[in-house]
C-alpha cells in the first residue's frame, strides 16, 4: 500500500504533467477477485484508494443490456466496505486489465506529449513501429492503441477485446495501452514497473512529437525489432530492471 500511495503522488506531480486536478487513476490487485483502486473525484496527488471486488465488474461487461445505472450499482456493490468512497467509473477497465494480462499494477495517466498525438489525426504513429531500442525493452515489441470511448462500460468491454487479441497473437501482455482522445494506460507487475513504463511512454511520445514537427518518423525494421525484443542482453536489462522494487504494492 505504501509503494501504491508512492506512486500515486508521483503521477499526480504536477510538474511532470501526467495528470492534473482529477485527472488518471490507478489500481493494484490483492487477489484472485480483491483489488485496490482510486476513489472517484480525488487527485492522484492526493488519492485515497477503495478496496473492491472485481468479479461483479467483469460480469458486467458480459451484460448486454447493462446501462450507466448499472454501472453506478455495480462500482457501490463492489465495494469491500459500504461505506467506502465510490470507486472510479474506470475500476472496469481495470478489472479487466489486472484479471486478463495478469499484471499487478495499473496505472492510467493523461501525459501532456502523449495526449498531443493522441488527439491528432496522427496517433497511429505511436504504434506503427518503435523509434528506439529501450523502448522495446521498457515498453515491448508492439503497443495497443484504442479509438475513443465512453469511460466505463464500453471502455471495458473494448479493451478486454484488444487485450485478449493481442495475447493470443503475440504470447505476452501489451505494456501499454494508448486511448484516443483520452490518455494512456501501464500495465505493470509492480508499481515501480508501471512507474518505468509510463516514464517511458511519456518519452516515446515527447521524441515522436520532435520527429513529427522535423520530418517522417524513421521506425526501426521490424525484423531488429524483434531481435531487439529477444536478444539475451536486453532480456537481462528487462530482468535487472524489473529487480529495482519488490513486486507488490
Amino acid at each position: 500500500m505504501n509503494q501504491l500511495t508512492a506512486l500515486s503522488r508521483w503521477l499526480g506531480e504536477e510538474h511532470r504533467e501526467l495528470a492534473l486536478l482529477g485527472e488518471g487513476n490507478l489500481s493494484a490487485r490483492l487477489g484472485p477477485d480483491r483489488m485496490l483502486v482510486k476513489a472517484s473525484g480525488t487527485s492522484l496527488s492526493q488519492a485515497s484508494f477503495v478496496e473492491v471486488r472485481i468479479r461483479p465488474l467483469l460480469d458486467l461487461l458480459d451484460a448486454p443490456d447493462a446501462d450507466d445505472s448499472d454501472v453506478q450499482q455495480a462500482l457501490l456493490d463492489s465495494r469491500i466496505d459500504p461505506s467506502a468512497p465510490q470507486p472510479s467509473v474506470e475500476s472496469l477497465l481495470h478489472a479487466v486489465a489486472l484479471t486478463d494480462t495478469g499484471a499487478s499494477v495499473v496505472a492510467h495517466c493523461h501525459p501532456q506529449s502523449v495526449n498531443a498525438i493522441v488527439c491528432s489525426d496522427r496517433a497511429s504513429t505511436l504504434v506503427d513501429g518503435a523509434l528506439f531500442p529501450d523502448q522495446i525493452v521498457v515498453l515491448g515489441r508492439e503497443q495497443l492503441l484504442l479509438p475513443y470511448v465512453d469511460p466505463g462500460l464500453e471502455l471495458g468491454r473494448r479493451s478486454r477485446a484488444a487485450i485478449l487479441e493481442y495475447i493470443q497473437r503475440l504470447g505476452e501482455r501489451p505494456r501499454v495501452i494508448y486511448l484516443g482522445n483520452h490518455g494512456m494506460v501501464a500495465l505493470g507487475d509492480s508499481c515501480d514497473e508501471a512507474r518505468r513504463i509510463t516514464q517511458m511512454a511519456d518519452k516515446t511520445a515527447r521524441i515522436l512529437r520532435d520527429c513529427l514537427a522535423i520530418g517522417t518518423p524513421q521506425y526501426l525494421p521490424q525484423h531488429l525489432a524483434d531481435r531487439i525484443h529477444t536478444r539475451p542482453d536486453e532480456q537481462l536489462r528487462r530482468s535487472a530492471l524489473a529487480g529495482g522494487l519488490p513486486s507488490d504494492c
